[in-house]
């Protein structure tokens, strides 16, 4: 182990470079609650002495403060941070240390145990080489042992450290270490482990962690820092085909034009031969300029900006990548994904799609299935919700570059981002492109929108009036019909029941089922438009996203957004269909306004208020708005 005093010697810049040429390993513990992930890495950093003066201090003062471990020092304290983790003796976030030895260096996550903290384990793993999933040998292989070796083999870790901790309190039984040893592997057999090594551990003692013990004279492995400084990783990433996905193109002046990125995976010389394959172009590095001057030779996670042999088209987001290994390019594909958000997904609802640089819309299109992660069955369901694991498939509004996870981990991962409040709502790994089918192509028509609109004498565009059950829409709505039809205005209405009674009535009222409702009234909106109609459209379309995607498919100025706002108790009042008795007294789940949400619009085109006016009234008030000369 390195000692703090050898840290500063006669030729430091020497022991900088030697530092420097160390490889690093990644890695993180996991396992369930209270198995020993914190007090295993608390030991490794104490036992590597590296702890400093004053961390040693605090480390002592609250090790006696909240007395833990009686009279011995807890480990667990170097790593749990957060007030509430020492107050609870928990890990809540995800920790991240470095460390050295003479061999490597590391950095190591201390990943949560608890289920509800499942999306920052995941966080942890993304990046890791190694996984030590820790046992508690008191209690065996538990339902959250199971779950971290299955999300661990998820995010593509083939290396395992099965450490079997608290064998001083089962007296370092060889039985014992046999019976979980041979349970853990059974149940992980089908996951695609490259090696798992077992190892019996104290990490309050430190038995076998760094020294051999002798307590366990019945094993004669590794301990588990040489198992950690020995075990070979493969460098996938510079093994791997060349990618560079491209950050900013480069053009500080009207001579030079070239393309930023972090190389992905691979490596790159000046004269290799790239391609862009959203566009199929090719040409050849020019070459490879950094801060520092231009280099001979890059390779994965070097930072780079490309200059190349001749003027092709390429922009943020983009790849370069080898021509003779090219990744997929498709705007659909079947993933895993990690649901991250305390808001269930909604399959059909946009999101946004983040790959590297590229960013664009996108939706679950197929939930395909869940998967139990306890027992790794597959489940049927309609949404995930938070920590749930599902396979998808997922669209995209334009065609993205990518590999599939088990390839490559840094072209083949995404997240997915909620439209209206930018936050990240999932992690995917993706599992291959879907091909759209071949024979599928738009037809180029002759007689367009603009034509069909000049026959009609109108300009077309969508009335989107939203509001609550007994707001008064559809009263206003056909009000409105009524007056344009009167100054011979080309019109059809969309309203919610009717819609449901044939388009939609295989569609109930989960807030999934609201989400791909109004898709598909928005899409057939869009159609009427196209026509050059006027389409009035009375929905509830409860969800802001929803309305925002519907305005999203239309040309600017096409889009009419009308809230009738009128108080839930009015709307109660009214009741025409006895919907709200109903939803009062449990015989009507998912009711909005109710037991489900309705987002008011912020930004409508016009609003009315629909208990101040009759609806004849509020009617004028939207023909004003559409026809203001009139």
């Amino acid at each position: 182990m390195i000692d703090p005093e050898d840290l500063i010697t006669d030729d430091i810049l020497a022991y900088l470079k030697t530092q420097e040429e160390k490889g690093l390993l990644r890695f993180i513990t996991c396992g369930s609650v209270d198995d020993g992930k914190s007090t295993l890495i608390g030991r490794l950093l104490w036992d590597s002495k590296l702890i400093f003066e004053d961390q040693l201090t605090e480390l002592r003062a609250d090790s006696k403060r909240l007395g833990t471990q009686g009279d011995e020092i807890d480990y667990a304290l170097l790593l749990d941070g957060l007030q509430a983790e020492r107050e609870q003796g928990i890990t809540i976030d995800v920790a991240y240390r470095f460390f050295t030895t003479d061999k490597r260096k590391f950095i190591v996550a201390d990943t949560p145990g608890h289920e509800q903290y499942t999306r920052n384990m995941i966080t942890g793993a993304s990046t890791a080489n190694v996984a030590v999933i820790l046992i508690d040998a008191r209690k065996g292989v538990l339902t959250q042992t199971k779950r971290h070796s299955f999300l661990v083999s998820l995010v593509g870790i083939q290396n395992i450290v099965l450490a079997i901790n608290k064998m001083d309190l089962v007296g370092y039984s060889e039985d014992t270490f046999d019976a979980i040893k041979e349970e853990y592997e059974d149940f992980v057999s089908g996951l695609g482990f490259k090696e798992i090594a077992a190892i019996p551990v104290s990490a309050l003692k430190g038995d076998n962690i760094i020294e051999q013990s002798n307590n366990t004279p019945w094993y004669r492995g590794k301990t588990l820092i040489d198992f950690l400084e020995t075990v070979e990783i493969d460098n996938i990433s510079v093994d791997q085909p060349f990618r560079m996905p491209v950050q900013w193109v480069n053009r500080p002046n009207l001579d030079f034009r070239g393309f930023s990125g972090t190389i992905a995976s691979g490596s790159v010389r000046p004269g290799d031969e790239v391609v862009v394959p959203s566009s199929g172009k090719t040409s050849r590095v020019s070459r490879i300029v950094t801060f520092d001057g231009d280099l001979k030779y890059a390779f994965a996670g070097q930072a780079v900006t490309l200059t190349l042999e001749d003027e092709i088209d390429i922009s943020r987001g983009d790849m370069l990548c080898a021509p003779d290994a090219r990744p997929a390019h498709a705007a659909q594909f079947e993933a895993h994904l990690v649901w991250m958000h305390e808001d269930a997904l909604l399959p059909g609802r946009s999101y946004l799609i983040k790959m590297g640089a590229n960013t664009a819309p996108a939706m679950v299109s197929d939930l395909k299935y869940k998967i139990n992660v306890n027992t790794l069955e597959q489940q049927v369901g309609k949404t995930l919700e938070l920590n749930e694991i599902g396979v998808c498939n997922i669209s995209v509004d334009k065609e993205m570059t990518f590999d599939p996870f088990n390839e490559n981990r840094s072209t083949g991962s995404f997240i997915l981002i909620d439209r209206y409040t930018n936050a990240t709502v999932a992690a995917g790994m993706i599992d291959f492109a879907l091909r759209r089918a071949t024979n599928i192509h738009r037809q180029p028509l002759d007689i367009d929108k603009k034509v069909r609109a000049k026959m009609l004498n109108q300009k077309p565009r969508v009335v989107w009036f939203t509001g609550l059950s007994g707001s008064g829409k559809s009263t206003i709505a056909n009000h409105v019909e009524k007056r344009l039809h009167s100054m011979g205005k080309h019109t059809y209405t969309l309203d919610g029941d009717n819609i449901r009674h044939g388009l939609n009535k295989d569609l109930g009222f989960t807030n999934a089922d609201r989400v791909e409702n109004i898709r598909r009234v928005g899409e057939t909106a869009k159609l009427f438009v196209d026509a050059g109609m006027i389409v009035l459209v009375s929905f509830i379309s409860p969800f802001r996203s929803e309305r925002r995607v519907a305005r999203e498919m239309l040309d600017d100025g096409e889009f009419i957004e009308v809230y009738v706002d009128t108080p839930l108790e009015i709307c109660e009042q009214r009741d025409p269909k006895g919907l709200y008795k109903k939803a009062r007294s449990g015989a009507l789940k998912n009711f909005t306004g109710i037991d489900s949400a309705y987002e008011a619009p912020e930004n409508a085109e016009i609003v009315l208020h629909g208990a101040e006016k009759d609806p004849e009234e509020l009617a004028e008030q939207v023909i004003k708005m559409l026809f203001p000369s009139n």
